[in-house]
């Protein structure tokens, strides 16, 4: 994490976002990522980051961007999600879920001058994930997202994001085809 990047700063962009639209709060976790939604405790809903990881936080955000209000309405998104050590099946089944909120997070990157690093997130699984074909389906969709256009939970947040960071619009030179990383 760099001084112009920290997880105080996207807290505060996150909630002057969304919290007042969708009574939603980007949160500072201990240990795992994870979604609450309002319960009777707390009053508002909490997208829940790890450690105070800003990469954490952006990746979080795009999951919180794709799910509609039905699913926000369940711990999680109520999403299947298998952890670290998955076989090749179930690998392929976690990539073809992560395309969408990786393709977000990475346009989240670009917006705020952060670097993105796809993430195949299977460090002990028994198979060897293909990070460039993984990342070249998740370079299609940020394709498709700024040719056809951005969701408006996402576009407004990259547009806050570009305001605090001073950073350009978003065009596609900006994402390399993944060999050329």
């Amino acid at each position: 994490m760099t001084q112009k990047h920290n997880y105080p700063q996207l807290i505060e962009i996150f909630d002057r976002c969304f919290y007042h639209d969708f009574q939603t709060r980007l949160i500072k976790g201990d240990d795992e990522p994870i979604y609450l939604p309002a319960d009777e405790s707390v009053d508002y809903h909490r997208v829940v980051f790890a450690h105070g990881y800003y990469a954490s936080a952006l990746h979080e955000i795009s999951h919180w961007c794709i799910a509609g209000a039905e699913r926000r309405k369940q711990v999680d998104f109520g999403y299947w999600y298998c952890p670290d050590g998955r076989d090749a099946q179930t690998q392929s089944q976690f990539e073809s879920v992560e395309i969408k909120p990786q393709a977000l997070e990475w346009m989240f990157c670009v917006a705020a001058g952060f670097p993105f690093n796809v993430s195949c997130d299977n460090l002990s699984g028994d198979c060897e994930p293909d990070r460039i074909a993984f990342q070249r389906r998740v370079h299609a969709q940020v394709m498709t997202y700024l040719e056809q256009g951005i969701p408006p939970r996402p576009a407004r947040f990259i547009a806050e994001l570009r305001t605090y960071y001073s950073m350009p619009p978003l065009t596609a030179s900006q994402f390399p085809w993944p060999e050329d990383l």
